[in-house]
């Protein structure tokens, strides 16, 4: 008996990606902020993940983003925690401490409190990077979900990033 539920659209998300990046022989790494683990936790929820995941960032201060993810102070700085430029040097900081093949990183405001005219609750931004891949191809996304409460803003994110380590289709 599983004492531990997540939500089934989540699992089921989570199941797509761990087998379609078992097919490819491709192994994952997450960096995550607002949603400080969920996506690994729904990723190792999946029987057999440990052939497709490899590691898991929970980044959620500033701090930790620089030293876990050599995310550059100055950029933090200038463009703020919740940004491309920030969810960008996070992907590339996880690949780069890690053995994966692609890194998603997630970087929000979760809410309730914390958002601002510019950055309201619900803004989260994504970003995936893929080993061997051109760094000036900046594959990200701003997305905005709304005050959907904070386990609603989580979710959302948490299925979005789950979206971007699925593997290309040939």
């Amino acid at each position: 008996m599983n004492d531990f539920t997540l939500p089934q659209e989540l699992v089921d998300a989570a199941r797509r990606v761990v087998e379609a990046n078992r097919a490819a022989g491709r192994r994952v790494a997450i960096a995550e902020s607002c949603t400080g683990g969920l996506v690994a936790a729904a990723l190792t929820e999946i029987p057999g993940s440990s052939e497709v995941v490899e590691a898991g960032f929970v980044t959620y201060s500033n701090s930790a983003k620089q030293k876990l993810l050599n995310v550059s102070g100055d950029v933090l700085d200038t463009f703020g925690a919740v940004s491309i430029a920030v969810a960008w040097s996070m992907a590339q900081g996880a690949l780069a401490k890690s053995d994966a093949d692609v890194a998603v990183a997630i970087t929000g405001v979760a809410g309730p409190g914390g958002g601002s005219e510019k950055k309201p609750v619900g803004t989260v931004v994504f970003a995936r990077a893929e080993r061997g891949g051109d760094p000036a191809d900046v594959i990200a996304d701003k997305r905005f979900f709304g005050d959907l409460g904070r386990g609603g803003v989580r979710l959302q994110a948490a299925l979005c990033a789950l979206e971007l380590l699925l593997p290309a289709a040939p």
